[in-house]
């Protein structure tokens, strides 16, 4: 991700304080003590695909189609009976479902091969995935695992920049720069909160800052007010 003349403008030079960040946190903790992604799942497995599947997608279209994919393939042996076709079939909804479905088998395969089949405690393993990058992985080992760390998409990533949380102009600079600026209590939940903040407050067209929480905290100079 690229700084480009529109980015340039949406990245906030002026950085939140320490006493603002927390603030900033404090307050989405508040109002949602226990956030958690929205996409639905019964196990890890279901997790993975499910992240995996929301590339460029959204939460609703992924859950609509796994409603009806995990009932049949609830685990990586399942899935791999369905093969691509059978897979594609109950994606098809979903955007790039071809690449989509070819990676979910690939995936199943290795994990049958050298984790019999379990989802692994790795960042490398899972980062090793066909189809699984950084961010999922990132997604897996918090929500799955309950390690204290930030999976940057594309609303964290426009909030990170827009509020002067932690401006960076690619989505690595982000995550590490968010590492080190979230109070520690927060860590744990932060990627929650912002992805929430920025899917319904923070937009990335028009920020509803009327009825922003951590409005006065941020740093955003085109506020919509």
């Amino acid at each position: 991700m690229s700084l480009s003349t529109d980015f340039a403008k949406r990245m906030n030079k002026e950085r939140m304080n320490k006493a603002q960040r927390y603030l900033f946190f404090d307050r989405l903790r508040n109002s949602n003590p226990s956030p958690k992604t929205e996409l639905k799942y019964n196990n890890n497995f279901e997790l993975l695909i499910a992240v995996l599947l929301s590339a460029q997608s959204t939460d609703i279209s992924v859950n609509k189609a796994t409603s009806r994919l995990f009932e049949v393939a609830p685990s990586p042996q399942a899935m791999l009976e369905l093969g691509v076709l059978g897979v594609e079939d109950y994606i098809k909804t979903i955007g790039l479902f071809h690449n989509k479905a070819k990676h979910i088998i690939a995936t199943c395969n290795i994990l049958i091969e050298k984790n019999n089949g379990c989802i692994p405690e790795d960042r490398v393993f899972l980062e090793n995935l066909p189809g699984v990058g950084r961010k999922t992985a990132n997604v897996i080992l918090n929500t799955a695992f309950d390690w204290p760390v930030i999976a940057v998409d594309t609303h964290v990533f426009r909030i990170a920049n827009r509020t002067g949380l932690a401006p960076a102009s690619n989505v690595l600079s982000v995550e590490k720069q968010l590492m080190k600026r979230v109070p520690l209590i927060f860590l744990m939940y932060a990627h929650h909160w912002l992805i929430l903040h920025g899917r319904y407050i923070c937009k990335a067209k028009l920020p509803i800052c009327t009825q922003c929480i951590v409005c006065d905290v941020c740093q955003f100079k085109y506020k919509n007010i």
